[in-house]
């Protein structure tokens, strides 16, 4: 019986490891800047610029890859985008010029962001009855690949003895050993997957081509929109993506100017933020018994309660504010409220896309979400020059309250 329960969760377990790899190799890049402008002697603006390529990349394989899933099955294209990640890490073995590092970085960024569309749309349907808590678990092992980056970086920079003399027969700076293992381990997840889940799916779950209907085309995504409902649910997930990657860029600097606090206390918090992550694991599970809309309005509001609570409660520069503790606990329920969102959002879209367009109609919002998070640390940085961080930490805290109360709206009117 427990082999039996091990089986019915592989499927899930090999996506989530790829994804793991997936937010591992990209956090492991911030960490290494300074180890690459000694390796290359650049400044922070290429490394800087470099990593925006790679996220830039990420973000324009989302619609593509759904859309691609759509027309040839979602585990072919998976696995091929681990398969490009893992080919992009091998080549950073080698001692090459900054440009060639500069393509790797690119290869990279398409491997990755062929995954997360197509990962949830293969979830729902291979675990119909429990795609929250299967989406939960995915976005968890995500989360845990950036936990897991800058404690590696810092090893393998700062290697003991015999780790160094191992990584010293490499060519190059040591840090190349942490792409090549990755590399290697992105292509035997790759292999793995392809060769295993095929034969572990439901009828139909991959869906590949389906020669009685017609290929999608860009049109029939975008008439996915003309549903008011969907589009109003959509606009919620924007501009809650808004306020929590506003938030996330500027929150250590908004505890130590505008409360007060430490740099280091700040950054104590800031952990706090993501240590909540398990927390999608539940979420995910109660929105398959409860229902989507009244979980995502729960997380909503205390999302948008803790950061008015964050915002009400910092005091000006520090002189009136409460203390660590306080706001250490509003953090903690920010994080709590964003966290616990998202694989019940995941699972809501799926939900409510028409199967033969559900990886191009995702792709679509993840696209438009991930322009909202870009978007989002201008904008608070040019509210925070113009008005102070109080100001623009209310903007951010506004969207999020938007955003619970048109989820609510949705339920009410469902």
């Amino acid at each position: 019986m427990r082999l039996g329960r091990i089986r019915e969760y592989d499927v899930l377990v090999l996506t989530a490891l790829i994804w793991f790899l997936g937010k591992f190799v990209r956090y492991a890049f911030p960490p290494l800047f300074e180890s690459l402008q000694a390796s290359y002697g650049v400044s922070n603006t290429a490394v800087g610029a470099t990593f925006s390529g790679f996220m830039a990349v990420y973000a324009a394989l989302q619609f593509p890859s759904g859309a691609i899933a759509d027309r040839v099955g979602a585990v072919r294209v998976i696995a091929l985008g681990a398969v490009v990640a893992g080919v992009g890490s091998l080549a950073l073995l080698f001692d090459t010029p900054f440009a060639v590092l500069a393509g790797a970085m690119l290869v990279i960024g398409a491997g990755t962001g062929a995954h997360k569309t197509v990962a949830v749309r293969l979830l729902s349907r291979v675990y119909p009855v429990r795609t929250g808590r299967a989406l939960g678990a995915h976005d968890t092992f995500g989360a845990l690949g950036g936990v897991a980056a800058p404690a590696a970086v810092t090893l393998v920079v700062a290697a003991p003895p015999a780790l160094a003399a191992l990584l010293s027969r490499l060519p190059g700076a040591h840090w190349r050993g942490l792409f090549v293992v990755t590399g290697v381990v992105a292509l035997a997840l790759a292999a793995a997957f392809y060769l295993r889940v095929p034969g572990r799916l439901p009828t139909d779950a991959d869906r590949g081509p389906d020669r009685e209907a017609p290929d999608p085309r860009a049109r029939d995504y975008l008439a996915l929109f003309e549903d008011r409902r969907l589009a109003a649910f959509v606009f919620a997930t924007v501009a809650a993506s808004f306020a929590y990657n506003g938030a996330v860029a500027f929150l250590p600097l908004y505890l130590s100017e505008a409360a007060g606090l430490s740099t280091a206390t700040a950054n104590l918090l800031y952990s706090a933020l993501f240590a909540v992550t398990f927390v999608q694991l539940v979420s995910g599970d109660v929105s398959d018994r409860l229902g989507r809309f009244p979980v995502m309005v729960a997380a909503l509001g205390l999302a948008a309660a803790a950061l008015v609570g964050v915002v009400a409660f910092a005091g000006t520069g520090g002189e009136t504010g409460a203390g660590p503790i306080v706001l250490g606990a509003f953090v903690v329920a920010f994080g709590l409220g964003s966290h616990g969102f998202r694989p019940v959002r995941g699972a809501y879209l799926i939900d409510a896309l028409p199967d033969r367009l559900a990886g191009g109609g995702l792709g679509v919002v993840r696209t438009l979400l991930m322009a909202a998070g870009a978007l989002a640390p201008a904008t608070v940085g040019a509210v925070a020059d113009a008005s102070g961080f109080r100001p623009a930490f209310g903007l951010l805290a506004g969207a999020l309250a938007l955003a619970a109360v048109v989820s609510a709206g949705l339920w009410a009117t469902e």
